[in-house]
């Protein structure tokens, strides 16, 4: 009997190690699907990188403008400055304009997240505000109106604006309203000269504020007023309503001096004496104001009545002609034709004024008052002496120079 070929070990080897190597392939395939499963791995941590970046893009924040008083306000305060922050950003520009013409100048902090105004808003006014962050590619609006003040005063000046005055002019204000912050008030008047002069306020009560340099205005001077007192509280709950600049002139020094011991009056112009009057001043009675007065009120005619002064009713004249105030309380240097001629240089015979002879109804040209009176303007200086009496108060009038440089110093509030 023949042996089966199938038990030949020499012939059985070769068919195991074949399986092995079946085996030995199909081990390779696991090996595989890892290599597979392991690229399946690194797109799954791109996608989330990918998220992770979206979501931090997402998560910045963009830069966000407020501003104060906000977007709509209809009765915003004028007492505090406006106010534009910016979070997550800086601020590249700002612009605040009102619907009266004025621009809200301002500043911005070091780090520009903030931009305040210089100068708070004004009262009853409309505001339109842009602003604009860096890098951002829209402007941030927002628009707002300031409450108006419940109780207002003004300043009434002299003089007028565009006139021409003698040197002797200050400038004058009167309130409409009692100051009770006159630092606040003074700070926001500045009266200033060219050619440049130190000019100093002085106040005559709570209602008045009176401007003038150490000596008189030099000949050719432009004076100018500005006024900032819009929304100064001047007292509690009263502002101020003016902004406004007024210019005005200085024409040529003229210096008219009344001695009523020798009852004359000498004019000197620019320096040259141009004419010399025989006056009349006021009897022992009625003694005329000594000291510097200035000229604040011109009429070619008036009426003067006795009543008006505390006299009673000792005189009414209907025409006084070339009448000059020179008082508050009365004073004037004016023409008289109803007195003899004999008493002008002769006697002092008037109720306190200082009179030049003068015809009835203004219109002579040849008479002393006439003369005087064209020859003269508004703010010229009239200094009397030996009069008898004691010299004018600097409130009487316009008449600020009797006060000595320090003591008119001394009544400025700042």
């Amino acid at each position: 009997m023949g042996v089966p070929h199938i038990s030949n070990p020499s012939e059985q080897q070769p068919g195991r190690w074949s399986r092995r190597g079946v085996l030995a392939v199909l081990g390779v395939v696991p090996a595989a699907v890892l290599t597979g499963c392991g690229g399946s791995a690194d797109a799954s941590s791109a996608s989330q990188n990918a998220k992770s970046a979206a979501s931090a893009q997402a998560s910045a924040k963009l830069p966000t403008i407020t501003v104060t008083p906000a977007d709509g306000t209809e009765k915003a305060a004028f007492t505090s400055p406006v106010e534009i922050t910016v979070a997550d950003g800086t601020l590249a520009s700002v612009k605040a304009t009102g619907d009266d013409g004025s621009a809200l100048e301002g500043s911005f902090d070091e780090a520009r997240a903030k931009w305040t105004s210089d100068g708070n808003p004004y009262s009853g006014t409309e505001y339109a505000v842009t602003a604009t962050a860096a890098g951002a590619s829209a402007a941030t609006t927002a628009a707002f109106t300031t409450r108006s003040p419940g109780e207002t005063f003004v300043g009434y000046f002299t003089p007028e604006a565009g006139s021409t005055s003698g040197v002797g002019m200050p400038v004058s204000i009167n309130f409409t309203h009692a100051v009770a912050d006159k630092a606040a008030v003074q700070k926001a008047i500045t009266v200033t000269a060219e050619p440049a002069v130190d000019v100093v306020g002085h106040w005559f009560g709570d209602t008045r504020l009176d401007f003038r340099p150490k000596r008189y205005w030099a000949a050719g001077t432009t004076v100018t007023l500005s006024l900032r007192l819009k929304d100064v509280e001047g007292s509690d709950g009263v502002y101020g309503t003016q902004s406004k600049d007024v210019t005005f002139h200085i024409g040529r020094e003229q210096i008219s001096t009344v001695d009523l011991a020798t009852k004359r009056m000498t004019v000197v112009r620019d320096g040259e004496t141009v004419a010399t009057y025989p006056v009349s001043g006021g009897d022992p009675e009625h003694t005329t104001w000594s000291g510097i007065m200035v000229i604040s009120e011109r009429f070619r005619q008036t009426r003067m009545e006795s009543s008006t002064v505390g006299l009673g009713d000792e005189y009414d004249i209907s025409d006084v002609p070339h009448a000059q105030r020179l008082t508050t309380s009365g004073t004037f240097v004016h023409g008289n034709y109803w007195a003899s001629t004999s008493v002008f240089g002769d006697e002092n015979t008037s109720h306190g004024c200082i009179g030049l002879h003068d015809a009835k109804g203004a219109s002579d040209p040849s008479v002393d008052g006439y003369k005087f009176y064209d020859s003269s303007m508004l703010g010229d200086v009239v200094v009397v002496r030996t009069s008898g009496e004691r010299t004018v108060d600097p409130a009487n009038g316009l008449n600020g120079w009797n006060l000595p440089w320090a003591d008119w110093q001394a009544g400025s509030a700042l």
